[in-house]
């Protein structure tokens, strides 16, 4: 149970690591630029997790995580779990160092940065678990709180999807994290819902498209796109599609322009260079 003692130690440490300094960046750290709309799927699977899509100017990565033995493993399957990668090793430390390097963001130009963490397993003991990493005032100061109705922003918001305790998390007066909504579930804080528990709206673009890239886009299907986005923006969330096409070709650029053109706010991909490459260019 995260208790209000813990809660204060949390805002504690908040300001108390406004003053604090690590070694400085790197030449190269320095020289990256933001990329806005750039969302590393599944992000633990490459070879350095976080640290390449740091290096591509990513703001967003995504870690699925399963708590065994009352540790939180990042790992797509179960059966790949291992106890050296944690969610605090990959992510909430290298994260720590880097915002305290920066004085205060993963990047110097203080872009918005979302660790999207995909719950697995049973939903509520998983994040009775994170709670607990997320309150440590070791990382407590990185993230986006919400505190009675009001949202305060800092360098990391942390987002759930995947199993999300939506009880749990509609009834807190605090959190330091946030629910990713379903846009074609209306029952599952979709477009609408209020952004300050539901800052993200994401779904399988298979799911609500046909179109893959490939020919022509309908013209019924663009005029969905645009609208699902406006709406979306007007209500202060942000997009995300998954399972949108990942082959380098002439497909997936025309699928990425497409949901450029639309302001989907992250694009999803496994190919870091890739997706950095094609934004850079435009």
């Amino acid at each position: 149970m995260i208790t209000p003692r813990r809660i204060l130690a949390a805002l504690l440490a908040a300001v108390a690591a406004t003053s604090l300094a690590t070694a400085p960046v790197s030449a190269h750290e320095r020289g990256v630029r933001p990329l806005p709309q750039a969302h590393s799927h599944n992000d633990y699977e490459h070879t350095r997790p976080l640290q390449e899509a740091l290096d591509q100017g990513f703001t967003s990565v995504e870690a699925d995580i399963y708590l065994v033995d009352g540790q939180l493993l990042v790992a797509h399957d179960l059966a790949d779990t291992r106890p050296d990668r944690t969610l605090e090793s990959l992510y909430l430390e290298p994260l720590r160092k880097r915002v305290l390097a920066n004085h205060g963001g993963v990047y110097r130009q203080r872009q918005e940065f979302q660790l999207l963490i995909d719950v697995k397993g049973d939903a509520n003991s998983t994040y009775a678990a994170l709670e607990k990493r997320l309150y440590d005032p070791r990382y407590s100061f990185l993230f986006s709180l919400y505190a009675f109705g009001h949202v305060q922003k800092r360098a990391v918001t942390a987002v759930l999807s995947g199993g999300r305790p939506k009880d749990v998390m509609l009834g807190q007066r605090f959190r330091l994290a946030f629910y990713d909504g379903r846009i074609k579930d209306e029952n599952d804080l979709g477009i609408g819902s209020d952004p300050r528990v539901t800052p993200l709206v994401s779904d399988s673009w298979t799911g609500l498209f046909t179109w893959t890239g490939a020919g022509p886009f309908p013209a019924e299907e663009r005029a969905k796109l645009h609208k699902l986005v406006k709406d979306a923006h007007a209500a202060g969330q942000r997009v995300r599609f998954w399972a949108t096409p990942d082959t380098a070709g002439p497909a997936r650029e025309a699928l990425w322009k497409e949901l450029v053109a639309a302001g989907v706010d992250h694009l999803n991909t496994d190919d870091l260079p890739g997706l950095a490459n094609f934004l850079r260019a435009r």
